[in-house]
């Protein structure tokens, strides 16, 4: 089996937990670490073992013993790290949500496909099994006939964390950060809606700290999508057919969640393959069997899925109101 040698870029805390995993893929080496600072990659590399740490990101890119790289940056920066790392011939695994936008979605996905590179949006729930046991009772027909996602996922922002979360510079808002897993959620149960509906509170920057989606559909099934940074809120999905439902839950877009099936007035806790880890070892896997087969893009979220995806956020964006400067830039 060759082994595939990844880096890092950033050193925040989906790095790390993303760098913890990496353990747990066979064939998988940590070799480069990138940061702003030298002393930030240097803590990250002593902490996670890692033979090169660069303090930029260009660096890392550049580094010769890197075959894939992890970007972990807030949303605004994916667009110049990806190209910078596809620039220098290296895969992408960019992490959630992929772009601010469509116009650069499209952007990155055109330089991967010109360059021949592997690239894919890192929306790790689609890996998971619990996930995958979801979707095959759906297309399976076990819940009959869908008619209704319910979805919500929030919290309450720490102060700490507000900057990041609720700055439009940053991209921020409950839309594009958690939102996004309702979304793509209903988008793989339903399919693309035939009309959307969005309310929101937003803040006095113009971001949305709550946000409410609805998706309907012509067969009269619809989804119900309630993202927050302002209240407590379980944060569930349950799609419901005529047969039967089925809840994930606690937290369903991390590995840990639990699928129970509620028929005929019965409650079934489902089996789920469990692992140790928090579930990033899964994408990382599916990654590394691409990049062995010599793809350029997954099968489980191929590039046309990150376009849809996307356009569906700006769509949802544009109902609501949020408008970020990239957004500006590109005329949107």
């Amino acid at each position: 089996m060759k082994t595939i040698r990844w880096g890092i870029l950033g050193t925040g805390y989906i790095a790390g937990r993303f760098a913890s995993d990496l353990e747990l893929v066979e064939g998988a080496e940590l070799t480069a670490i990138g940061s702003r600072t030298v002393a930030s990659a240097q803590q990250f590399a002593d902490e996670y073992n890692v033979p090169n740490y660069f303090g930029s990101y260009e660096e890392l890119a550049q580094c010769e013993d890197v075959d894939v790289i992890y970007i972990a940056t807030p949303h605004t920066l994916h667009i110049e790290n990806t190209l910078m790392c596809l620039n220098h011939n290296k895969a992408v695994l960019c992490e959630k949500p992929f772009a601010i936008n469509s116009r650069d979605t499209e952007e990155m996905i055109a330089l991967a496909q010109q360059k021949k590179l592997f690239l894919m949006d890192a929306l790790w729930t689609k890996f998971h099994p619990h996930y995958k046991k979801m979707l095959d009772m759906v297309k399976g027909g076990e819940l009959g006939d869908i008619k209704l996602v319910l979805s919500n996922f929030g919290y309450v922002v720490t102060p700490e964390h507000s900057t990041r979360l609720l700055d439009p510079a940053l991209g921020g808002g409950s839309i594009l950060d958690i939102g996004i897993y309702n979304i793509f959620t209903a988008l793989d149960v339903l399919g693309i809606p035939d009309d959307i509906n969005v309310k929101i509170v937003a803040t006095d920057k113009g971001v949305d700290e709550q946000c409410s989606v609805i998706f309907s559909y012509k067969n009269g099934a619809m989804a119900s999508l309630f993202s927050t940074f302002r209240t407590t809120l379980a944060t569930e999905a349950e799609v419901c057919g005529t047969k039967a439902r089925v809840k994930l839950t606690p937290d369903f877009y991390t590995a840990s969640s639990n699928v129970e099936l509620y028929a005929d007035g019965t409650k079934t806790d489902l089996e789920v393959e469990r692992e140790s880890g928090f579930g990033y070892q899964y994408e990382a896997r599916h990654v590394n069997e691409c990049l062995r087969a010599g793809l350029t893009e997954s099968s489980v979220i191929p590039h046309a899925y990150t376009i849809m995806l996307m356009g569906i956020l700006d769509k949802i964006r544009e109902l609501a109101g949020v408008v970020y400067a990239e957004d500006k830039y590109w005329g949107l």
